[in-house]
């Protein structure tokens, strides 16, 4: 497996999907109760395949990742060759930008010199998804990029 299994809620999101993946490979409704029942070995791999194919779909698309911490924000634009970060700090640890007064703060504050503002990029490797699937593993979300379009405004992005 590549990259990891869906979790059930995941899964039984998807259950239309699943339904689509067995019949690709002619499995029926029977066969597959069958399956879980006499060959669970057999029902783990048809997961797991199907997890790596939802997930190749899935990664394939992101252009944008965020990642916030109680005194970072990382922002993150996946390209085709390389993935741009613009990364916010803010020095005063009393201020937590997770929590709605902390992101207010930050704001009205981003200018100012206890915040910093750093750039930097770095090339893809041969396997773009599993680049992104690292930073999803590590904290990261998938967004549409709104707060990266709006930060690139005010930085110089390689």
């Amino acid at each position: 497996m590549k990259y990891i299994r869906l979790t059930k809620e995941q899964l039984d999101e998807m259950h239309q999907e699943f339904i689509n993946f067995l019949a690709t490979q002619s499995i029926t409704a029977d066969e597959w109760e069958s399956i879980k029942r006499d060959k669970p070995e057999v029902a783990e791999q048809e997961l797991d395949v199907f997890s790596d194919l939802i997930w190749e779909g899935v990664l394939s698309k992101v252009q944008y990742l965020e990642h916030f911490s109680a005194q970072h924000m990382f922002l993150f634009e996946v390209g085709a060759v390389k993935i741009s970060m613009i990364s916010i700090e803010v020095e005063n640890k009393s201020i937590d930008i997770t929590t709605a007064a902390g992101y207010k703060w930050l704001q009205e504050n981003f200018m100012k010199d206890e915040v910093n503002l750093y750039t930097s990029s770095k090339l893809l490797s041969d396997d773009r998804n599993n680049d992104i699937f690292v930073l999803i593993r590590q904290g990261a979300n998938i967004t549409q990029g709104d707060l990266y379009k709006w930060f690139e405004k005010f930085v110089e992005v390689d």
